[in-house]
């Protein structure tokens, strides 16, 4: 599976030191090393980092900051956190390319899924597209993660400087030590002079950081409200997949489900559709991103579903299931294409009950490549397909 993600090997120099990269081609600046992270590092350079035994990569994408620090210095303890389940599993790969120890690598939504204590250094470069709630949260509450005389540095596009500038001059007891600037990209190097406070950090996504509206959901025998999320789609209305989806569901019986899986859940409304429609005893949720799992796990709870039943999985490819899977809808991302649908859909036979259902939704052109490979040598029957304005859903079943 990891390998349909594959694209190729980076080489990137820095200092005396060549680390490598495997990168997957849906991943940041997936043709060389990007420019800001460049920048970064080479004003990290120019300071003195002997002290610097533990780093911090907030968005980690496939490793470039916090392992080029490691690779020039051993000695450090390395964490690599990211949103991202590829970004994950793709700097994973590169701790071990690079033959380095002392690195954890692992999902978290901003600083809520931290591990081990507090860091000498916080680096991040700072997504250009990820909305000024989240690079707030970025900025502002690294200060519970820093050791003493412990700092952040950054990197953003040009048109987030003022946004960086505004926030670091309101924070008190902050110090900024160096502001350089590039055609594209600034760097901020920053401290803070008090000490953390002594309570604890509040988790970003408790506190709705990432909460936007709440949207009504209503479908033929299906009414619902929904919690939902900057940065996932369908945040005030239903796609035409989506609502193929929820055509499905209302045709089904409405007799329970031992073990319902969902694979790309987005804000949830399949999932919690599936809930109201057949109250699963089960219900397992796959995702690579982060935001999306923690939103849906929300939205079912607050439809009554019991959190105990409910388990997530931040990862790419499929997890072991404690059962076999009796009902799986499954939203595919277009920008993934057919092999990696495929490779999924193979890996998915082999975790069906006998008589399972799989439903799959995404656009056409996507769901005909599809349905014409699972023909030709897929491990799942293609059964019934159904279309709506450039969108189809496709039914599965064990061979």
């Amino acid at each position: 599976m990891k390998e349909s993600y594959f694209k190729k090997v980076l080489s990137f120099k820095y200092q005396d030191k060549t680390v490598q990269f495997r990168v997957a081609q849906e991943l940041f600046s997936s043709h060389d090393v990007d420019g800001g992270s460049r920048f970064l590092l080479r004003t990290l350079g120019q300071r003195p980092l002997k002290a610097v035994k533990r780093v911090l990569d907030m968005g980690c994408g496939y490793g470039t900051l916090g392992l080029t620090l490691k690779a020039v210095d051993k000695q450090r303890t390395v964490h690599l956190v990211d949103r991202d389940g590829l970004a994950v599993d793709f700097a994973q790969q590169n701790v071990a390319l690079n033959e380095l120890d002392n690195v954890s690598v692992y999902g978290s939504l901003g600083y809520d899924d931290l591990r081990g204590g507090q860091f000498d250094l916080i680096v991040s470069n700072i997504p250009g597209k990820a909305g000024e709630a989240v690079i707030t949260h970025l900025i502002q509450d690294a200060r519970p993660f820093l050791a003493k005389n412990g700092r952040v540095a950054v990197v953003v596009v040009t048109p987030l400087v003022p946004l960086v500038e505004k926030l670091l001059e309101r924070m008190p007891d902050t110090a900024v030590s160096l502001k350089e600037s590039s055609a594209n990209h600034t760097v901020f190097h920053y401290h803070f002079t008090a000490e953390p406070p002594a309570s604890s950090p509040q988790n970003s996504f408790a506190t709705g950081l990432y909460w936007r509206d709440i949207m009504s959901v209503s479908s033929r025998k299906l009414a619902f409200e929904m919690q939902t999320a900057f940065g996932l789609p369908e945040f005030d209305t239903l796609s035409y997949q989506t609502r193929l989806l929820f055509n499905i569901l209302n045709g089904l019986p409405a007799s329970p489900v031992n073990h319902l899986l969902v694979i790309n859940p987005g804000q949830g409304h399949t999932a919690v559709a599936a809930w109201h429609r057949l109250q699963p005893q089960q219900i397992s949720l796959v995702d690579r991103d982060l935001l999306a799992l923690q939103t849906t796990a929300h939205n079912l709870q607050q439809n009554g579903c019991p959190a105990e039943i409910i388990s997530s999985y931040h990862q790419i490819g499929l997890p072991p299931l404690p059962t076999p899977a009796d009902l799986v809808i499954h939203p595919l991302r277009d920008s993934e294409g057919p092999k990696i649908a495929v490779a999924r859909l193979n890996l998915l036979a082999e975790q069906l009950a006998p008589k399972a259902f799989a439903f799959i939704g995404a656009n056409s052109h996507l769901i005909s490549q599809v349905e014409q490979q699972m023909k030709r040598n897929g491990r799942l029957k293609p059964r019934q397909r159904k279309r709506r304005k450039g969108f189809s859903t496709l039914s599965l079943t064990p061979k």
